[in-house]
């Protein structure tokens, strides 16, 4: 019998027959991007792999629900010999109990608890000692048949689901290399969106190991988009704009005009390739910028959309989630803080009164650095 990996999407079925084709397509390229010397075949709700194929990478692949190593069982050979087979180098001797799934896709004379039925008194011949338990087998065997075409398999290894990455477009995601925005990257990305990440360093306020731990967080980020790569924005801005904000007894803003700067930047970014909007890891109330009233202030600064997956998320939640995909222990790695927030933030700002202040600021005036 011949090995191969059967690939499983289950989204892409349910769209029409243009798009389910489109984003295959794209789906494929994907796969062969992390894979290249990997022989890949389609029929509608299946992808098959051959030659080079590695796990651990498919399992980085978004759109994928689920995988298995199956073996291909030749015409020519009887499948409940091929099952007996099948189950004798794949546990059946020292299990106690054992289940057969059957899969059927096409036309048949028969159903597929006929089949189960008919291969389970099979198996039993052949390996007295089983027992049946459907709900908690020692041993399952999966047998799919597709027309005339029949599989083997015994594993069902989850992939990372989704949608194809780039069948969405693009967003900039500001990281800082904290917990929170490189999750909320990678929940963009599982839903169809590739990635432009950028960090903003803010001269004399953040140190080279908070740039350090961002592009590590990225490279963790890799293993989903391969072709990921962090961008680095050097802007002075905040220093000029503290000192006024301190002169003028405003310095409580501090952190807004910071951000409201750093969506402007996304923003340019944005329109030079192409995005479609920004993406980070603010969530309702978490730090003192995330209330409710400040980012209506923070939302005012872009004219493209802002997206906030995390934004009704705990923190729990969010470690939860970096410890899954991969980026927890990056995040919570040494680096020193930002050291321009101030002692006392605001935490309900008025849009008009910021608005009004970036007016007569100079520092506000300051061209984007990109």
């Amino acid at each position: 019998m011949t090995k191969k990996w059967l690939v499983r999407y289950s989204e892409i079925f349910l769209k029409s027959d243009p798009v389910r084709r489109q984003w295959e397509r794209v789906l494929i390229n994907n796969i062969r991007q992390q894979m290249p010397d990997t022989k890949i075949k389609s029929e509608r709700g299946r992808i098959w792999l051959t030659g080079e194929v590695d796990p651990t990478k498919l399992r980085h692949v978004f759109g994928i629900v689920s995988f298995s190593e199956v073996e291909h069982v030749p015409r020519d050979v009887p499948l409940e010999s091929a099952v007996v087979e099948y189950g004798r180098t794949h546990g059946l001797p020292a299990a106690k109990t054992f289940a057969l799934k059957i899969k059927r896709v096409g036309r048949h004379s028969f159903s597929s608890n006929d089949k189960a039925i008919e291969l389970g008194d099979v198996v039993r011949k052949a390996f007295p000692h089983l027992k049946v338990n459907l709900a908690t087998p020692d041993v399952e065997i999966h047998v799919e048949i597709r027309q005339d075409e029949c599989y083997l398999y015994d594993t069902v290894i989850k992939g990372a689901g989704g949608l194809p990455l780039g069948v969405e477009g693009t967003l900039v995601a500001l990281v800082s290399g904290g917990i929170d925005s490189p999750v909320a990257a990678y929940m963009m990305m599982k839903r169809g969106c590739k990635i432009v990440p950028i960090f903003v360093a803010l001269d004399t306020f953040l140190d080279e190991t908070v740039l350090a731990r961002a592009e590590r967080v990225v490279e963790v980020l890799r293993q989903y988009q391969p072709d990921i790569q962090l961008r680095v924005i050097h802007d002075s801005y905040l220093a000029a704009a503290k000192k006024e904000l301190i002169r003028n007894r405003q310095e409580k803003y501090t952190c807004l005009f910071c951000k409201r700067r750093m969506y402007r930047i996304a923003q340019a970014i944005a329109l030079e390739v192409g995005a479609k909007g920004i993406v980070n890891g603010e969530s309702l109330g978490q730090v003192a910028s995330q209330t409710l009233d400040n980012l209506v202030v923070l939302s005012d600064a872009a004219e493209i959309p802002v997206y906030r997956p995390l934004i009704g998320f705990d923190k729990a939640d969010a470690i939860v989630l970096a410890r899954e995909i991969g980026t927890y222990e990056e995040s919570t790695s040494k680096a020193t803080g930002c050291m321009a927030v101030p002692t006392g933030p605001s935490t309900k700002a008025q849009l008009a009164e910021i608005q009004e202040m970036e007016r007569h600021m100079d520092s506000t005036k300051m061209p984007l650095p990109v």
